[in-house]
This record gives structure tokens, C-alpha cells and sequence, in this order.
């Protein structure tokens, strides 16, 4: 690519690309080309110039070389952009303030004064329609402020009065609208909903495979805990789908032959054949645009309550009004005090508060579902680990294979895997792992899988039925038996390690030794959530007392609980709650979902199972605990800021009402400054919370 330097400086280059003209996706490729080079710091395109502003490490000459290099043609620039980059929404936005500003100087230099009124009795009306609405609802609303301000103005034939503040009004709108989609933009931009593999359904056998090979038409199985990856049609099998994220319902929606079942929702129980029906329209992007769509309703109790004061303080406002002009016999005085209301900054700036806390969490690998989980982190005292996949390594692995009864050790890893691979659980995929690792490919010879929650799984192999999972599925509720003359072997398996046990036909034909390895940040980790403010950090598993003990002691909680099943922990969540405590959960397997939903915010692991991260308010990376210091420092932040928001727009605003009702600033300039301040503060909600190195 040819371009020219228009400036340079130590670590900065202006070039001008030798182009007649730049579209927009094209200033795009180039902008994240850029900024995928590891010496450049930061790098700005300009399409209406076809500029670039580079900031860069080292040498100059590197900026030029990849410069030299680049092409709009290559398939991996283009890769590199995402669905949006927030470049259209800021153009839109630009194009309808020059519009505004425009038209505005042309009405007032070309049009007679004649014409210039009744073009602003007719903009008015829009402003008096609102206010007759919120009167005929019973509230008064800041539209009830608007309008007697510009309606008072017209009575009094002061067009330029009237027109002024509709113009205010109207980039004030503007201003707000791009301030919110501006973030709801950053926000969705940080966080995936996708599905990477999906079971194609086969005569020979399901097959994994990636979900973009995937066809109109194509049969795929989902199981318990697995997502629905694209809009599809059940062709055979029951279950119960979570529709939360699409449809709100708090209660898991039957499915059978026939039934449609969309992209997004999770199998919560049950199996299902679907047959997909829509490819497109499932972009992620646009669901998470939805769901932030829908977690603003998920409001914290600041932002109800900056919410309700707003409009509690309208009637306040229009009192004010009318004190002063009874007391100055002004009008432009009182209709100074109209010009200005609490309720535009505190209704944005609170909002915006929260989907900046949103937004740096998802750029730490953090996705929050709504602003009052956030302030529920910021405010808990309790917080509950599940063992396995949040303190022990997300990926744990296979450590030995003891077999019995005569039977192969490859053949029974090779089963164990086949049934396995079918539940995302860190254990599960631990056995998998081990098979490829191996080199042990199959075809699958099982009948229909039953995943029995927080137990195991069961199904038929050759006409016997095979179980895998903890001891207590496999003999005590199966009463599966150990074979003859092996009971010392049993006895003597390594106790280092977490057991999982295969069965088939009755008797057991293997144990799996697990590797359960802690998280080398764990006690660190824990230690900082103290230091935070949590005063009671509990772990519950299912795994022995011995096992649970050494993990306790390893990492420094406050308590333990083991040999614990789904119901426990969230008994133990519920009673938490119920003596007043505010309760975090972690966890990453189907069984802690009922934990997950009983906790005043439930915190998934993003490897773990998808039914956990449907019921979870929040999802974290799987790659280590640290993010849950940020999350709790974020959400600390986001309530001292709106904390401080209140103060000074209650303040400033104030300070605007007795300049005007002093007649030192007119009904424009405190519509003006009304809503710079408001902007103002909303792009200071905008700001991260932590230094870019926390």
C-alpha cells in the first residue's frame, strides 16, 4: 500500500493513505491491522481524510514496513475485524449534528421571522404531545418541563427563546442516544456467546464438528447442559429448555417432536434431534445487544433509586418555577429554572455507570448479566467455591487407570471417553483429553445417554449397561459390585487422587485416578478477597472429607463442606441469605446450578458446563481466579462513582436553578450548560474503573 508522512515524532507517524477515497469497513481493516502488530501502541484511521494516526515501540521502520505490506484484499486484515466496530454509529451520529447545526443557521439566515415562528410552533408540538401524554397518565415527567418552557416562550412571541431550547433539546437527545449506544456498543464488542463444536447427528454415529460447517438441514443432538447452537426444529427426543436469556421465564420450557427451539437457549434436562432451520440471524453480536438490552432492566438498587428521584423531583422543579415568577414577575427567569431537571443526567449517567463496570469486566474476560449483580459483589460478605474447575485447575487430568476384572486398560479409557464426551464438565473433559492424548479413536457403540446431575452417567454397551461416576452412583444407587477376589486392589487405590468409576453390567471395570491439581493463585486469591472485605470465603464438594480437608488448609478458607450434593450448597445459600448475608457462588458443572441461581450473584467458570452459565449472573475465564479481584474492585468502583454522580449533579444542577432564578444566565445558555454537564458526566461514566495494568 502506497502513503505519504505527514508527521512524525519519537513513537508517533500521521500517514496519508494514496487512495481517492476510504470507505469505512476499509478504514477499519486497516485500523485493526495496525493495531494487531505488536510495536504499535495504538492506531487511529480516519476515513473522511484517509489519515492514520500510529502510536508504536521501537522502530519507525517497522510501522512503514507493515504499512508497505498491507492490503485491503488480505482475507487475514479481514479477519481481524469484528461484526462491529462502532465506526457507522459514530459517523450516524456526526451526520445528524452537522444536520442539526445546519439547518438550524440556514432557518435563522434565509427564512422570515413569519416563517421562523411557525416552524417553531410546529417543531412544539412534538414537545406538547409528550407532556399532554404524561398528564393524561397522571405524572409529571421532564417532558411536563420542556414543554411549559417552550410553550411560555412561544405565548410570549420570543421565537428565538423557543427555538434555542428545542435545539438544545434536541442535540441533548442526540447526545444521549450515542452516549448509551456508545457503550452498549464497547460492551457487546467485549463479550462472546458462541458455540465453537456442535453433535452432528449421523446414521453411523454423532460426530463433533465445527458448528461452521454446519448446513440448513443438518440433524444435530444436544444434552443436558449443552446450548442450542442455531434456530432449529426438534425431530425427536424431550427435554426441558432454559429460554431465559431470550424470553425471560424463570421456568424451563417443555420440548417435543415438532417443537422450535431457538439459538442461545440451554437443555436443562433431557435429550433432543434438531434439525436446524436458520443459519444467519444468529450473529452474537446481535444477541448480546439483546441481552444488555435486557439486563438493563436487571437494575441495581442505585440505579432504581437515582431513577425514582428523578421523577420525584419534577414537581419540585415546576414549583420553583412558579415561586419565581410570582416572586420577580419574570418569565424568563422561571422558565430558566425549567430549562434545567435532574432526571436527564441522573436516568443516563447511572445507566452508564454500570455498563462501563459491564464493559471493563468483559475486556478482564468477565460477562455480567446486570448492574445489580454487580453491586450484590460489591456488597457481599460471603463468598462459596465449588472444588473442582474454580479452586482445582479447569483442566484436570488422568493420573492412572486401574482396571479389574481382566479387563484393557485402553478399551476401558476408550469407553469411558465415549460416554463422557458427550457432558462439558472439566472432569469429563479430563477423561476425553486423556483418549486423544492416547490416540484412541472410536465409534461410538452406547445407545442413549442419561446424565444423572451431580452423580454420573448411564447407558447401554453391547446389551450391558454401563455407569460412570462417583461411588455413590455406581454402588450405591446402581448396586454395582466389585469383582471377586479384587477387593484389596480396591482398597489400595491411590488416595492422592480423585476417583471416578466406570461399571459395566453390574460390576465395576475400572477406576480412573484424577489429577485434581489447585490453582497456583487460589490462596493468593483468597487471601486479596479478605483483604476486600469478604469475610467468610467456604468451599463445598463432593469429594471425601480427607481430599476436602487438604484443599482447605491449601488455600485458606474459612470453611469446608464435603460429600455435598446439588441441594446442600444451595440450602446452605439460602440460609446464608436468610440470617442476612449477601452470597457470591463459583462453580462450573451442571450440579451446582441450583447453587448458582439461589446466590445473590452466581459466578460460572467459562469452561464449565452451558446450563451453569445460563443460570449464572456472571461468567468469568477459566484461566485464572485473579478476575475475581477485578470484579470485586469494578463493582466497588461503579458504586463509589455513582455515589459521586448523585453529589454533583444534584449540586451543579442546583447551582443552575439560582443562576437562572437570579437572572444571570438565560433560559438558553441553562439549557446549554443543563446538558453539557449532563454529557459531561456521562462521558466520565464512561471511563474505566481500574489502571490498565490491574
Amino acid at each position: 500500500m502506497r502513503c505519504s508522512v505527514l508527521h512524525k515524532s519519537k513513537g508517533r507517524i500521521r500517514v496519508h493513505i494514496m487512495r481517492p477515497y476510504m470507505t469505512m469497513h476499509q478504514a477499519d481493516i486497516l485500523e485493526y491491522y495496525l493495531r494487531s502488530k505488536p510495536f504499535v501502541t495504538m492506531a487511529k484511521v480516519y476515513d473522511r481524510t484517509g489519515d492514520a494516526v500510529i502510536f508504536y515501540k521501537g522502530s519507525r521502520k517497522a510501522v512503514v514496513t507493515a504499512l508497505a505490506k498491507f492490503s485491503y484484499e488480505d482475507k487475514a486484515a479481514i479477519a481481524l475485524v469484528p461484526e462491529h466496530t462502532g465506526r457507522e454509529l459514530d459517523r450516524e451520529f456526526e451526520d445528524k449534528l452537522i444536520k442539526a447545526i445546519t439547518l438550524r443557521y440556514a432557518r435563522r439566515l434565509l427564512l422570515p421571522k413569519s416563517l421562523q415562528f411557525a416552524l417553531s410552533v410546529f417543531h412544539a408540538l412534538r414537545y406538547i404531545k409528550e407532556a399532554l401524554h404524561s398528564l393524561a397518565k397522571g405524572r409529571l415527567e421532564v417532558s411536563v418541563l420542556d414543554a411549559t418552557a417552550i410553550t411560555v416562550s412561544l405565548i410570549r412571541r420570543e421565537q428565538k427563546t423557543a427555538a434555542s431550547v428545542m435545539f438544545m433539546l434536541g442535540v441533548g437527545e442526540m447526545l444521549e442516544d450515542w452516549t448509551r449506544k456508545k457503550s452498549v456498543d464497547e460492551l457487546a464488542s467485549v463479550m462472546s456467546l458462541g458455540v465453537d463444536k456442535v453433535w452432528l447427528h449421523k446414521d453411523s454415529g454423532d460426530v463433533l464438528v465445527p458448528i461452521s460447517e454446519i448446513q440448513k438441514g443438518d440433524e444435530l443432538v444436544v444434552r443436558t447442559g449443552s446450548m442450542i447452537p442455531l434456530d432449529s426444529i426438534v425431530v425427536s427426543g424431550e427435554a426441558a429448555i432454559n429460554q431465559a436469556s431470550l424470553t425471560g421465564e424463570s421456568l424451563p420450557v417443555h420440548k417435543s417432536q415438532g417443537s422450535y427451539v431457538y439459538a442461545g437457549t440451554v437443555v436443562e434436562d433431557g435429550s433432543l434431534v434438531i434439525k436446524v432451520d436458520k443459519i444467519s440471524g444468529s450473529g452474537k453480536y446481535d444477541r448480546i445487544v439483546r441481552m444488555i438490552e435486557e439486563s438493563e432492566k436487571l437494575k441495581s438498587a442505585a440505579e432504581s433509586k437515582a431513577s425514582t428521584l428523578a421523577d420525584k423531583l419534577v414537581p419540585y422543579c415546576l414549583g420553583g418555577t412558579v415561586l419565581t415568577y410570582l416572586l420577580t414577575r419574570n418569565a424568563l427567569k422561571a422558565i430558566s429554572i425549567l430549562m434545567v431537571d435532574f432526571s436527564c443526567a441522573l436516568k443516563l449517567a447511572m445507566p452508564i455507570s454500570v455498563i462501563s463496570a459491564m464493559r471493563e469486566c468483559g475486556a478482564k474476560g468477565i460477562t455480567v448479566k446486570g448492574g445489580k449483580f454487580l453491586e450484590a459483589v460489591a456488597q457481599a460478605d460471603t463468598i462459596v467455591f465449588d472444588k473442582t474447575g474454580t479452586l482445582t485447575h479447569s483442566q484436570p487430568r488422568i493420573a492412572k487407570i486401574v482396571t479389574f476384572a481382566g479387563n484393557d486398560e485402553s478399551e476401558m479409557l476408550r469407553l469411558a471417553a465415549c460416554l463422557e464426551e458427550h457432558y462439558p464438565h472439566s472432569i469429563a473433559n479430563a477423561v476425553v483429553e486423556e483418549a486423544k492424548a492416547r490416540g484412541l479413536d472410536h465409534e461410538e457403540r452406547h445407545s442413549t445417554v442419561e446424565y444423572v446431575v451431580a452423580h454420573g452417567i448411564s447407558s447401554t454397551v453391547d446389551g450391558q449397561k454401563a455407569v460412570i461416576g462417583s461411588y455413590h452412583f455406581v454402588f450405591e444407587d446402581e448396586n454395582c459390585t466389585i469383582p471377586e477376589g479384587e477387593q484389596q486392589k480396591f482398597d489400595e487405590l491411590p488416595s492422592q487422587y480423585s476417583h471416578l468409576y466406570l461399571a459395566v453390567g453390574g460390576t465395576l471395570a475400572a477406576v480412573l485416578c484424577i489429577e485434581d491439581p489447585l490453582r497456583e493463585e487460589a490462596k493468593q486469591v483468597i487471601s486479596e478477597l479478605h483483604e476486600l472485605g469478604i469475610n467468610n470465603v467456604v468451599m463445598m464438594t463432593g469429594d471425601s472429607e480427607r481430599t476436602a480437608r487438604s484443599v482447605a488448609a491449601a488455600v485458606g478458607v474459612d470453611d469446608f463442606y464435603y460429600e455435598v450434593l446439588p441441594e446442600d450448597k444451595a440450602q446452605f445459600i439460602k440460609a446464608r441469605r436468610e440470617q442476612g448475608g449477601k452470597v457470591i457462588m463459583i462453580g462450573d458443572g451442571v450440579n451446582d446450578s441450583p447453587a448458582l441461581s439461589e446466590a445473590d450473584a452466581g459466578i460460572a467458570i467459562s469452561t464449565g458446563a452451558a446450563i451453569a452459565k445460563e443460570i449464572a449472573d456472571i461468567t468469568i475465564s477459566a484461566q485464572d481466579l485473579y478476575c475475581l479481584l477485578s470484579l470485586r474492585r469494578v463493582s466497588e468502583g461503579m458504586m463509589k462513582r455513582i455515589s459521586r454522580n448523585y453529589r454533583s449533579i444534584i449540586g451543579f444542577n442546583a447551582a443552575l436553578m439560582l443562576l437562572g432564578a437570579g437572572g444571570i444566565i438565560t433560559p438558553a445558555m441553562s439549557a446549554l450548560l443543563h446538558n453539557s454537564s449532563t454529557v459531561i458526566i456521562a462521558l466520565s461514566s464512561m471511563r474505566n474503573y481500574l489502571p490498565d495494568n490491574d
